[in-house]
C-alpha cells in the first residue's frame, strides 16, 4: 500500500523544525528513524498532512557526558546505543537491552527518541529508561522542559508531549557504585515483539543491604509498568532468594495484561513473575549480593 498524500519538509535546524511543527499542529508528524511511522503511513493507520524530517538536523545525535550524567540526543541510532563505549560503561542496562530490539537492520535506522515518542507498550526502551531513572528534554517554540521518564508515558501510544513539541534529549543519571542491572524478555522468535519483558536496577550499601531497587515491566500494560513492591520488599534488606521470590510474586499479581492472538493474559501474568524474579536475581548478584544462586 501507499501512504496518503502529504507535504514533506527537511529542515536543517531544530528551530526550523519546531516552527513547522507549531504551525501545522496536529496535522504534522516528526520523522526520525521511520521504523514505526512509515509502515503505519503505508497501511494508512497514520495519515499526517505534513511530515517534518529530522535527519538533516545536526546536534540531535550526540552522546556526551554532562557532569556525572550522560546525555543522549534523540536522534541517536539504536545501534549506537548497543555499541557505544560510553553507554556500555555508564548505562550497561541500556547496552544489554538493545540486542533484544528487533533486528540489526532496524536498529541501524531506528532512533532513541523515535521509539520513546512512539510509546509502544511492547517496546523495550520506555521500560528501560524508566528503570534507569532517566529524564527527557522536550522543546517547542515556547521553550523547553524536563520530564521524568515515569511521567512521560501516559498510556497506550500516549506521551506527555504537547502539540508542536519534540523530545530532543535524554539524560541518564550517574551510575552508582555497587549497582546491578538486568534485562530479559520472552518473544516467540528473536526480533519479534516481546510477549513480556522486565528491566531491573539495584544499588547495595557496603554491608550488602539494598539501598534502592527498581523493577519495570513491558508488554503487560498500556505502557511501562513499575512494580513499586520491588523497592518496599528489598530496601533495607540483604537480598535473599525468598525476598526475590516475593518480588516475582508481587509482579505476577500486580499486572493486568490483556490477551491477544500471541498470548493469553494468564500466560503474560506468569511471564511477569518469572522475568521479574530472573532479572532481580541477576541485578542483585551483579551488585555484589551473595547467595542468590543462578540467573
Amino acid at each position: 500500500m501507499k501512504p496518503a498524500p502529504f507535504a514533506y519538509h527537511a529542515p536543517a535546524t531544530l528551530e526550523e523544525a519546531l516552527e513547522l511543527l507549531d504551525r501545522h499542529g496536529f496535522d504534522a508528524k516528526a520523522l526520525a528513524g521511520g521504523q514505526s511511522l512509515v509502515p503505519a503511513m503505508n497501511f494508512r493507520l497514520a495519515a499526517p498532512a505534513v511530515l517534518v524530517d529530522l535527519n538533516r538536523i545536526g546536534g540531535l545525535a550526540g552522546v556526551h557526558p554532562e557532569g556525572k550524567a550522560l546525555r543522549l540526543g534523540a536522534m541517536v541510532r539504536q545501534r549506537t546505543l548497543e555499541t557505544h563505549p560510553l553507554i556500555a560503561s555508564h548505562a550497561p542496562l541500556l547496552a544489554e537491552t538493545m540486542p533484544h530490539v528487533a533486528h540489526v537492520q532496524i536498529r541501524n535506522r531506528g532512533t532513541l527518541g523515535g521509539s520513546l515518542a512512539h510509546a509502544d507498550p511492547a517496546s523495550e526502551l520506555p521500560a528501560v529508561l524508566v528503570a534507569l531513572g532517566a529524564r527527557f528534554r522536550c522543546r517547542s517554540v515556547r521553550g523547553e522542559r524536563w520530564v521524568p521518564a515515569p511521567e512521560f508515558f501516559l498510556g497506550l501510544f500516549a506521551t506527555a508531549l504537547e502539540p508542536g513539541e519534540l523530545l530532543v534529549e535524554v539524560e541518564l543519571p550517574p551510575r552508582s557504585a555497587r549497582s546491578g542491572w538486568a534485562f530479559d524478555e520472552v518473544a516467540r522468535r528473536h526480533g519479534d515483539y516481546a510477549l513480556a519483558g522486565a528491566a531491573a536496577g539495584v544499588r547495595l550499601d557496603e554491608a550488602g543491604r539494598c539501598q534502592s531497587a527498581r523493577l519495570v515491566l513491558m508488554g503487560v500494560g498500556e505502557g511501562p509498568v513499575t512494580i513499586a513492591e520491588a523497592g518496599s520488599l528489598l530496601e533495607g534488606q540483604a537480598p535473599t532468594p525468598d525476598l526475590v521470590r516475593a518480588v516475582g510474586e508481587a509482579a505476577r499479581v500486580g499486572v493486568d495484561p490483556s490477551s491477544d492472538i500471541h498470548a493469553s493474559a494468564a500466560y503474560r501474568r506468569h511471564l511477569a513473575g518469572v522475568l521479574a524474579r530472573r532479572v532481580m536475581t541477576r541485578a542483585c548478584t551483579r551488585a555484589g549480593a551473595a547467595g542468590l544462586g543462578g540467573t
